[in-house]
Order: C-alpha cells, then structure tokens, then sequence
C-alpha cells in the first residue's frame, strides 16, 4: 500500500522542536508508521531552499495538509503572504484534507490573528497547549482519517469506541478531582465545575456521544467491568528467583489512576526505609533504598504504554535484590532498548491515556522517562535498570548491593512487642510506621498524615501505616469510641513518644 503523505506546515522557527518530534512519532509509531510518510521542509537538501516553488509542489504531492499556527505569521514574500498561508491556500486549491491545530496563545501577531480567523470559517481546528498534547490531538485526527477513508476498520485500543459503555459509565467525582489536579500541575484550562462531556471532548474521549476506552481506563466506574485484564498482580518473593512460598500477594484493580497510586505505595512498602534527623524539617527526613523517582517512572510507564488488547496483565515481582515489572507491550518501530537510556523522542502506545496522565503529574516530561532512571541509579550508587524485549517488556530494577549474606529484617512489625523501647524492638517496626512515628509531631487527622507522608491511597495508609502503629501501641485515636468520625484524629502514646526519640537520635 502506498503510504499517505503528511505536509506539515507552519512557521519553522517557532515550531522548530515539535515539526521534528512529529517526524519522529509519526514515523515510529507502531501503527500510524506503517500508513503515514510525514515531511517537512528541512528534509529539503539546502540548495533547492531558495526556490518557492519547492514547497508547493510539495503541497500537492500531499494527502494531508497539517497546520500548526500559533503567535507568529512569518517570514512574508512581496506579496505580504508568508509561506505557511501560501501553502495553506494551495492545499485549499488542490482539495487536500486539512487538519489544523492552533496553539494556545495570549497574544499573536495582528496578520497571523487574520490568517486564523480565515482558517476558522472554512475548517474545524484543535487547539492544543504543549507537545503532548499537539500530538494526541494529531494521533486522534489521523486514526479517524483512516477509518473515514476505510482504510482500517478497527481503531487502536484506546481510540477505540466502546460499544457498551456510556456516559454513565463515567464517573463525574473523577473528573472533577483530575480537572483540580492538572489545573494545578499543569494549567488545564477547565474549571472544577464544567460539565464531564466538554472536558472528554476537549481531551478526545469522546465523539458524538460515543465513549473511548480510554475515557474508561481513566475515569470509569467500574473500569474491569469491561476490561477484565486492566490490573496489576504484585508478587514479593523471599529470594532471587520465582519460587514457592511467596512472602505477599497483591491484585490491583481501579482505573489507571488508581493503579499507579496503589502498586507504587505497595512497592515502597516491601523496600528498605533510612530514617535521617529531622529537626526544623516539615517532610520526613529519610530515603528508600531505590529512589521513588524510579519506582514511580517504571510503574507509569507499564500503565501508559502496556498492549491492553493482551489478556495479560501488568506484573510486579520483588526479589531480594531488585523487583521486576513486566508490561504486555512492545518498543516502537525501529527502537532498541539501548535508545531507551538515552534522550529520546516521545511515542507513546497509547497517547489518549498518557496525555491525562501527563496533565494530572503521572508523566513528568515527555520522552525522557527512562534515560532519567538511568540516570537516578548512577546518582544513588545503583546499577543500571536494565530493559529487556521479549515477549513482555521487562524494566529490571535493582536494589543496592548487599555485602554479606545476612537476611534483611522484613518490612512488617512483628506479631509481638514488648512494652519496653529497646534496638530490638526498634528494628522489628516496620519502616513505614517509623516514617509515620518521626512524622507526628502533633495531632493529626488522616489528610494531614497522608500529604506528610506523600500517601495518595488510603488503603495502603490504613493497611501499613495507621493500623499497624495502632495495633502495637503507638499511636492512638483521639476519638476511639467514633473511629469513623469525620474530626478523628491520630497522636502518639507513651511507648510512641519513646520510640520516636530513639529514632531521631539514630
């Protein structure tokens, strides 16, 4: 099949990064790759630039004329017109399919206003704040290019209409609560009460009333309602190999959200926890054994770009000297696993879901995950995490070397402690409830622990935080006959006041 041509226009200055970040994902993308030829003017050898021609005939060699306009009209010939709206008017004339995105901009040039203005009253334009964003809006214009020209019949996973689902299936609460977070993260331009259907449009999950999966995975109700395989198993094994007993078991399930949340707070509760000095501090001093910056990267990357057409699941297994996680996914076109450590463009597997996980703080910077837990690990000491292409792509993450074969004290509190403070006892308290011992310094309700401590789930505070510390005699409720009530709070005993001495002294 011959391959469908994309002239990318626009000024080439202001827009110098993206129009070479979209060559690169156009071209690497596992399914927009094998349809798409992406060009842009620098492709051109220098000496044909100086002919105006070239660019046209260009034009007309194209299926797709894409523009991105944003504050700049340009470099203008004799006639006043710069080339970007030459090459706009010639792709009208030859009848091209236009797409059209528009940066989100205060101010612009007065004839790149004008040019806009004209564009608007003769085509529907996106308009997009960010890379990310230019590129999932591109990536949902084009997959329904292909199906309007039946060119594929089924779309990819995420831009895929759910036929059972509708927007009941959505949960209005969520929305909510992510439009507060990439507000603040990220300036998303919506306010906490605007109606769940402009927001899913605006975030293309959502098109003529019909549900994307994506919309699902993000914000439904019941998400493994329809996608039974959307979950993580998490496994900690006793040694360094997959073997019989294991030490925990844990099925995560929620939206993708929810996921992440809840996998990289079980994670760090099976890692090692250094206890610092804290004195005029307000965060807890101290450091797990493998930065969280790369516990959270691997696991956000598993829930971003896994294959969930696969009925396997995300796994998690923790060994003695590393933990694994294994994403039923592939690398895009053309990409090692060398490429990973280095900086590198950004194609994400399924960009409808990454870009709200980019907007709500999951995804940090686009295309530069990896490289940056490589290099995390060099900073604290650790070895390189390795990423291996199999049938699953496995992220080997290893802890710090151990030097002798002396057993690592597991991170849970013992069956029974004795009333008296001792180093014994010191090192039978789980280090999650020495972080959350150190921590309270005064009463405190459950939001104030949960933000002390960086918690986003409440199981995982409840099931490794508050219980255990209450259970050993700790911490205490100041209402203990209401423990529900909505102005319960949390303060230290006796037998915690002493343990928290002895731990700050160390």
């Amino acid at each position: 099949m011959q391959q469908i041509k994309i002239f990318i226009s626009s000024v080439q200055k202001e827009f110098a990064s993206e129009r070479r970040a979209l060559v690169d994902y156009l071209s690497s993308d596992p399914m927009l790759g094998k349809f798409f030829e992406p060009f842009i003017f620098e492709q051109i050898p220098a000496a044909d630039h100086f002919a105006s021609k070239v660019y046209l005939k260009e034009v007309e060699r194209c299926h797709i004329y894409l523009g991105i306009l944003g504050k700049d009209y340009g470099y203008e010939d004799g006639d006043g017109i710069s080339p970007t709206e030459r090459e706009f008017d010639h792709a009208t004339r030859h009848k091209k399919t236009r797409l059209i995105f528009i940066s989100k901009e205060k101010i612009r040039q007065p004839k790149e206003s004008a040019f806009i203005n004209k564009v608007q009253d003769v085509l529907v334009r996106k308009s997009f704040s960010g890379l990310s964003e230019l590129i999932t809006s591109i990536y949902a214009a084009l997959v329904s290019y292909l199906m309007e020209k039946e060119i594929i019949r089924t779309a990819p996973f995420d831009a895929s209409f759910n036929l059972t689902a509708s927007i009941d299936d959505i949960d209005a609460k969520k929305i909510k609560a992510f439009i507060k977070i990439a507000r603040a993260k990220r300036g998303f331009p919506f306010q906490e009460t605007e109606d769940p259907k402009t927001v899913l449009t605006h975030l293309n999950l959502l098109e003529n009333e019909r549900i994307k999966n994506a919309a699902l995975l993000l914000f439904g109700k019941l998400p493994q309602r329809f996608f039974i395989n959307s979950e993580i198993r998490c496994a900690v094994f006793y040694g360094l190999e997959v073997e019989k007993p294991l030490s925990s078991y844990k099925v995560f399930k929620g939206d993708v959200f929810e996921l992440v949340d809840q996998t990289f707070e079980f994670v760090l509760s099976k890692l090692d926890y250094r206890v610092g000095t804290r004195k005029e501090q307000i965060q807890i001093p101290g450091a797990y054994e493998v930065p969280k910056e790369i516990v959270t990267e691997a696991i956000v990357n598993a829930v971003a770009h896994r294959d969930y057409t696969s009925n396997e699941s995300v796994q998690v297994m923790i060994f003695k000297d590393r933990f694994e996680i294994w994403n039923p996914g592939s690398l895009p076109i053309g990409w090692t696993t060398e490429k990973l450590k280095q900086m590198h463009s950004s194609v994400p597997s399924n960009p409808l879901l990454a870009e709200p996980m980019y907007l709500a703080g999951y995804i940090e910077r686009m295309g530069t995950g990896t490289s940056d837990m490589v290099r995390m690990a060099k900073i604290n000491g650790l070895k390189e995490p390795e990423f291996v292409q199999e049938e699953s792509f496995v992220v080997k993450v290893f802890k710090p070397v151990v030097m002798d074969d002396t057993p690592p004290v597991k991170n849970q509190i013992t069956d029974q402690v004795s009333d008296q403070v001792s180093d014994q006892v010191s090192d039978q308290v789980s280090d999650q409830v020495k972080s959350l011992i150190i921590g309270l310094v005064k009463e405190m309700n459950r939001h104030e622990l949960m933000n002390a401590l960086e918690l986003k789930h409440s199981h995982s505070f409840r099931e490794n935080y508050i219980h255990p510390a209450i259970a050993n005699g700790f911490v205490e409720m100041t209402q203990p006959d209401s423990p529900n009530s909505p102005t319960q709070k949390y303060r230290l005993t006796e037998k915690g006041k002493q343990l928290q001495i002895k731990l700050k002294k160390k």
